[in-house]
Parts: structure tokens; sequence; C-alpha cells
């Protein structure tokens, strides 16, 4: 079982920052693979970034690509989205997520979800 809660959302204006930071629990966090989703209101969740269990491989929704940059620090079982040059298309509700299948971009194949947290970017 692993337990994972978000925190670090707000409301930035359009060209700020954000770093957002996903704490879990459990022993074998490392094991597991972890991405980051989003959903705005009237759309579906989805894919954000994920990183391998090592932080050696990472994959990046195009939408997001130069601006976002995940990383995680087994050792205090945290995983952190550090948002750049926010737009205000970034505005959703951020989740973290676990799963033990791969590096995945589909929801379906996470096992474990954090509660969100929200960001607003504003105009």
């Amino acid at each position: 079982q692993v337990q994972l809660v978000e925190s670090g959302g707000g409301l930035v204006q359009a060209g700020g920052s954000l770093r957002l930071s996903c704490a879990a629990s459990g022993r074998t966090f490392s094991r597991y693979v972890m991405g980051w989703f989003r959903q705005a209101p009237g759309k579906e969740r989805e894919f954000v970034v994920a990183i391998s269990w090592s932080g050696g491989s990472t994959d990046y929704a195009d939408s997001v690509k130069g601006r976002f940059t995940i990383s995680r620090d087994n050792a205090k079982n945290t995983v952190y989205l550090q948002m750049n040059n926010l737009k205000p298309e970034d505005t959703a509700v951020y989740y973290c997520a676990a799963t033990a299948s791969g590096l995945l971009r589909v929801t379906k194949f996470y096992n474990y979800w954090g509660q969100g947290t929200q960001v607003t970017v504003s105009s």
C-alpha cells in the first residue's frame, strides 16, 4: 500500500512558477514509477509527466516539455514537480500517482492516487 499526499498548489500569475510535492508513505516507494496528472474542470484527467523508480528515465507530455521538471528523492519518499513559465491553460487539479507497471501515460495503470492539489494560473 502506498498513500500519497500532494502539496504546493496555489494561485500564480502567468509566467510564474510553482513547485508541487508528493509525499508517499510506505517503505516501497522506490519500487514505483511516479506520475503527475492533471484535470481541468469539464475535462478528462490527463497525463503530465512520469519518472522511473531510479529517476533515470522521464516522460513528459508535449504540452509541458521544457517548462516542467519532475524529480524524486527516494530517501525522503517524495516526488516533485517544478513548474515554470506557467500558462492559464495549466490551471487544473494536479494529482500524483504510483504504478509498478512501468513508465506509462494511461491512468488505469496507476494503482495509487493522491487527493490532488489545485493550481490556478491567472492571465
